[in-house]
């Protein structure tokens, strides 16, 4: 049977448990389903079981993310006979430790992170890290405890810094929430004969690439980046890329994507090359299945950029 998981993430005191104590109230969501609930962190706020809707959820404390196993996992769910699962998740821990444990028939179908809309940018400067972790598969965050002359542009760019997808939402002390409509134009023209991706805008690109692939297919693109050649590889092909740094060194890895050329053999592994290609979703044993291939049009020797690692800003 699959186990649907909803996922609540933020930082202490950003409102998960008042949102979750309500939506277990709510008739709409707790129609009668057994429901087990996980609890990572404790704040000012407690649960009032007695008011869920249908007295049918079991909640259970996780005080450690080392507690998370698939088998621990498992035998609560089938111990609590659970058709679901709600999880607020402890701010400090970063989420590979729950995702790496998710037993097989389970899914997570919603994720939403919470934050303090007045402490938000202080955590995002001092601890990037978990931010960023938070946001990353976010559908919707929602910042709670805003003030009515809130500046809203600081936040709109720390969450977009991170991810295009992840709606934004402002709840207000008088209740009344607002959406985010702020737009985030690409800082290229999809719409040039050639979409010339400057080399700060790298990651950019290859984060909103890889997000919607399918307004690319057929583009003409130039930029610039380091080769990985690889004899592993089909002959005629080699990975053109950045590395790309997220939120801090320790997290900076390599965003490449396969080219086709006919002179691949004649390049080497950190070879910087500037590439005009052409933009395809195919089928590739690099990717094992579909995946974005460049069909390259023109590639000359360049010079390495005084930053050569790619970021957000």
């Amino acid at each position: 049977m699959e186990i649907p998981v909803y996922l609540f993430t933020g930082f202490l005191d950003a409102g998960k448990t008042r949102f979750i104590q309500e939506t277990l109230e709510d008739e709409r969501f707790n129609k009668g389903e057994r429901t087990l609930l996980l609890l990572c962190e404790e704040g000012e706020e407690e649960y009032v079981p007695e008011n869920f809707s249908g007295h049918n959820v079991t909640l259970h404390v996780v005080e450690e993310p080392d507690w998370f196993t698939p088998d621990r996992l498992s035998a609560l769910q089938k111990r609590t006979r659970a058709q679901r699962v709600v999880v607020e998740y402890n701010g400090m821990w970063q989420l590979s430790a729950f995702f790496n444990a998710l037993p097989d028939n389970w899914n997570v179908y919603q994720e939403m992170c919470f934050a303090e809309a007045t402490t938000f940018a202080a955590f995002n400067a001092n601890m990037r890290s978990l931010v960023v972790d938070k946001l990353q598969g976010a559908e919707l965050i929602v910042f709670n405890r805003c003030p009515a002359d809130l500046d809203k542009e600081p936040l709109h760019k720390i969450v977009r810094s991170v991810s295009r997808r992840c709606d934004i939402a402002y709840e207000y002390a008088d209740g009344h929430v607002e959406y985010d409509d702020v737009e985030d134009p690409l800082p290229f023209d999809l719409d040039a004969p050639v979409v010339e991706i400057e080399d700060r805008d790298y990651a950019l690109w290859f984060r909103d690439m890889n997000e919607e692939p399918q307004k690319y297919v057929g583009k003409t693109l130039r930029f610039k980046g380091i080769v990985a050649a690889d004899g592993k590889l089909p002959k005629g092909t080699f990975i053109v890329g950045r590395h790309i740094m997220t939120c801090c060194v320790e997290d900076i890895q390599y965003g490449g994507v396969v080219a086709l050329w006919a002179g691949a053999d004649q390049l080497h592994t950190r070879d910087w090359v500037t590439v005009t290609a052409d933009f395809a979703m195919e089928k590739h044993t690099a990717y094992r299945g579909v995946g974005p291939v460049l069909h390259v049009r023109e590639l000359a020797p360049a010079v390495q950029p005084d930053d050569p690692v790619a970021t957000f800003y």
